[in-house]
């Protein structure tokens, strides 16, 4: 949910769609520095999450952090716009923050993977006392993005000595992009076998619910409405069915209407009541 307008207008959004858990930008995404968070705000947001009961929030990390690259200037302006990540998450009570590994640009795929456990175990020691996690988002495989195997997430982890502080979030239009097949019974009895014994299932905290317009192992990340793409509806019913991840939300990452809010209002917007409304029947079907 967008915080236009004050991060605390998120929760009130998230209220009007019946939202149970949430997802935000703590800052402009496309931006390297946020504006600081209003301390009025940061109270109301959290007096509003207790009041309502929205668990987990989590935020999402700028798109410009690159915890994997060689170029000096640039990672040290990814560590700490990293680190300001974590930093705004732990003052808004949040559960984590999410965050794509990374992009080799130089270098084997293991030398990024070793940076990017760098960078973290850098985070960690700049702000030791912070319980704010960590979570890696599984990707699509883009270019040479990292993080689209499962193999890339569990060598991350080992980077970390396997901090706690670290999790997974799974974006179910990412797994099938990057090639695990989650549409079919067996491909998705294989696809959780495969986490579950590279990470461990007990790493995954979130998953990002969106289907794909392209198609398995494209390596491509275009989100799609719930039911109307290349995943179509049985992998979301799974999931939701599924008692391994019972008390994990499902965020969805689904395009939104054209629609402005008029000043000093909040509104439903069609899609995402659209979106929701796939889901909360999904999982309203006896298993």
């Amino acid at each position: 949910m967008s915080v236009a307008g004050g991060v605390s207008k998120a929760v009130d959004r998230a209220v009007v769609h019946g939202c149970e858990a949430l997802q935000i930008f703590s800052k402009n995404a496309s931006q390297w520095k946020g504006k600081p968070l209003d301390p009025a705000e940061v109270r109301l947001f959290r007096r509003r999450i207790d009041e309502t009961g929205i668990s987990p929030v989590v935020a999402h990390a700028s798109y410009l952090i690159n915890l994997a690259t060689t170029f000096p200037l640039l990672r040290e302006q990814s560590i700490t716009a990293f680190v300001d990540e974590l930093d705004r998450a732990d003052a808004l009570g949040l559960l984590g923050v999410v965050i794509h590994p990374g992009t080799c640009t130089a270098g084997t795929e293991e030398d990024a993977l070793s940076l990017i456990g760098a960078a973290l175990r850098t985070a960690f020691k700049a702000r030791p006392r912070r319980k704010t996690m960590v979570l890696l988002e599984h990707t699509a495989g883009q270019g040479r993005t990292l993080g689209h195997r499962f193999e890339h997430l569990a060598a991350i982890l080992s980077h970390v000595n396997g901090s706690p502080r670290v999790g997974v979030c799974l974006d179910t239009c990412h797994l099938v992009a990057s090639g695990y097949d989650i549409v079919s019974d067996a491909g998705y009895a294989d696809t959780f076998a495969a986490l579950d014994r590279s990470v461990g299932l007990d790493r995954v905290k979130v998953f990002h619910g969106n289907d794909s317009k392209k198609p398995c192992g494209s390596r491509v990340d275009r989100h799609q409405h719930i039911g109307e793409g290349c995943l179509g509806l049985e992998p979301f019913r799974r999931l939701l069915h599924d008692p391994r991840f019972a008390d994990l939300p499902i965020l969805i990452e689904t395009e939104k209407s054209s629609r402005s809010e008029k000043a000093g209002t909040i509104v439903e917007d069609p899609l995402d009541v659209k979106n929701l409304g796939v889901l909360r029947r999904l999982r309203g079907e006896r298993g």
